[in-house]
């Protein structure tokens, strides 16, 4: 590297640490502020966006005309996709972040020590939160709103794709914190430095609390690699549905259907089915016809392509698994199939190449539901319910910073209360350690 991009690597740098240093000024008084400040701050913010849902729509519009042109995925530009509709969810989501009860100032527990001192352990803000985000403008609220809910201000991230939409919210956001006398300095994006900008968050150690990737496998891994700041694992989702042979084949079926192409490009999106022998010749043959109707593409271990030959399937939606496909996610009308012996096969095909992001049991007895959710090691287990319903709206969180896949200081949905951290009061009355 020459002394030149030494030089304008270290000038961003430097620019993104003042941002965040100005950041964490303005967080000071947010933090002191009532739950009912913030509240009605989150109130303006829906409104906001309602009242601005068709100039935003109209700049999202060009994003993902420009993506297309540039062959994005059909998934990923769902993701990329905020018309009005969506604004208007993200709206009702800021809202409900309103309406939840307060985290700061709660205590988490408390007891009076023998020498009379009462000790409270109470909830407070993380500080300056940043995020590195890829072609999801619907993180720019949800992480905003959970943010000023909480106290804590937000750095952001969001990537080339959603370019143009992202600053029109962050704009949006700075004229409702202008209104509401607060330093727009709160929320601030570094997407005019580009990778300087990702890079210069992952470094800069005592200018930012928590740093959380949200994207696929390989932006997730450069950031838990690189970066020196404390950061959360999130999102990369190989989820896997496994069938039991105590199905009940009625109900699966509508299941897998939702969790597999409800919406293709998310994490919670169902990537694998994993079937048991003893009903696989039944179930196998109706499931994938009504996968196939769905244009899912099914990646066949060789026992279950063996049981679907000669059903009068699409031949071109069926294809033959590589060893690749059990760690891939799709992002895509694509499934991984595979018939396993018995539910300890299950389990242990789920915990060698999940992502610790969600699993799913579709069993009607008990015993196997209950082992399936005791010895998978994901972040949420869904027992005869579609994987879709992991999510922090779902949840009832309002919204989501994202879904933790590691096991701490968060796992799973991250909403207002892992947002926050915890103090220590100790209340006395002249005690003094003996």
């Amino acid at each position: 590297m020459s002394e030149n991009e030494n030089s304008d690597r270290q000038d961003v740098f430097n620019q993104v640490c003042a941002m965040a240093d100005a950041a964490a000024a303005a967080q000071a008084g947010l933090a002191g502020m009532t739950g009912q400040t913030r509240n009605a701050l989150l109130l303006a913010l829906a409104d906001a966006l309602i009242d601005q849902a068709d100039q935003i729509a109209a700049v999202n519009e060009q994003d993902c005309t420009q993506a297309f042109e540039e062959g994005m995925s059909a998934g990923l530009i769902d993701r990329l996709r905020l018309d009005k509709v969506r604004i208007a969810d993200a709206a009702r989501g800021v809202r409900m972040v309103a309406g939840l009860t307060d985290p700061l100032g709660e205590v988490v527990r408390g007891h009076d020590m023998p020498n009379g001192m009462r000790l409270n352990q109470v909830r407070v803000p993380l500080g300056v939160v940043a995020m590195i985000y890829e072609a999801r403008p619907n993180v720019t609220i949800d992480v905003v709103a959970l943010c000023l809910k909480s106290g804590n201000a937000a750095l952001l991230r969001g990537g080339h794709a959603a370019e143009r939409t992202n600053r029109a919210l962050v704009e949006l956001i700075g004229g409702v914190l202008r209104e509401q006398g607060l330093d727009p300095a709160l929320v601030a994006s570094v997407d005019r430095y580009g990778r300087e900008g990702a890079q210069a968050l992952m470094k800069a150690r005592g200018h930012i609390d928590l740093l959380v990737p949200r994207g696929g496998r390989g932006l997730i891994r450069s950031v838990i690699e690189q970066a020196t700041v404390p950061t959360i694992e999130t999102g990369a989702g190989n989820v896997h549905i496994y069938v039991d042979r105590s199905v009940d084949m009625d109900q699966a079926i509508p299941i897998i259907v939702n969790a597999k192409t409800q919406r293709v490009g998310v994490c919670n999106a169902a990537e694998k089915l994993i079937v048991h022998r003893d009903v696989a010749a039944e179930f196998l043959p109706r499931v994938a016809q009504a996968l196939t109707q769905a244009q899912v593409e099914l990646h066949l271990d060789a026992v279950s392509m063996d049981i679907l030959a000669g059903h009068g399937l699409p031949e071109e939606l069926l294809v033959r698994a590589e060893e690749g496909d059990w760690d891939r996610e799709y992002l895509d009308l694509k499934m991984g199939v595979r018939v396993v012996d018995s539910l300890d096969r299950a389990i242990e095909h789920i915990n060698r190449h999940s992502t610790g992001h969600t699993e799913a049991i579709l069993a009607r007895d008990y015993e196997a539901v209950e082992e399936f959710s005791r010895r998978v090691d994901s972040a949420v287990i869904m027992v005869n319910a579609s994987t879709r319903f992991t999510d922090g709206g779902m949840f009832g969180m309002g919204a989501e910073l994202g879904i933790s896949t590691q096991k701490l200081h968060a796992r799973g949905p991250m909403g207002l209360q892992e947002l926050t951290t915890t103090k220590w009061i100790g209340y006395g009355r002249g005690q003094v350690r003996p």
